[in-house]
């Protein structure tokens, strides 16, 4: 493979392993109840986040290479409803999203990068269809965590730096 491509597939790689880690993280730190926490209401709850996001993967990442990746059986809409799903529930749809991701990219060549592939009826290379992803879920988990810092204020553990440490 092409060293370029190589390392990119990656960092990206890495990048993700560190988005879904950071944002286990912030999650282990919660409730259900605090999980279905929405701080007004047209904001979101971290649940409807995960729901979400897990159903954006099982979207983008299922035959990724040779599908639409906005699939039929995707309800987006429902993604964004409130419910009562359990903790142990949201971990599983969250963990299955990743693995279709990870499975995905890891089954990636050097060819494929070069490919075209179709999100949303619009033609992207894959790379732009990864950094698509990159900045979608980095989003999200942005949401997410500063959600959990909300709710939990002062208890919150800090998952990066925390203020006055930077020395």
């Amino acid at each position: 493979m092409n060293q370029f491509k190589m390392e990119y597939l990656n960092v990206i790689m890495s990048q993700f392993k560190h988005f879904k880690n950071r944002a286990e993280l912030g999650i282990q730190q919660l409730s259900v109840d605090e999980l279905h926490f929405k701080p007004s209401g047209e904001s979101n709850s971290i649940a409807m986040i995960i729901k979400h996001l897990s159903g954006n993967m099982h979207s983008r990442w299922v035959d990724f290479l040779t599908t639409d990746g906005e699939k039929t059986y995707r309800d987006r809409d429902a993604e964004f409803t409130w419910g009562n799903e359990s903790k142990d529930y949201l971990m599983q749809i969250w963990e299955d999203g990743w693995n279709l991701l990870f499975n995905t990219i890891e089954s990636l060549t050097e060819d494929d990068l070069d490919k075209t592939v179709i999100l949303r009826k619009k033609p992207l290379t894959v790379l732009q269809a990864i950094q698509t992803e990159i900045a979608h879920i980095s989003y999200h988990l942005g949401q997410l965590l500063y959600i959990g810092k909300q709710i939990k204020d002062k208890e919150w553990i800090i998952l990066s730096i925390p203020k006055n440490k930077s020395n």
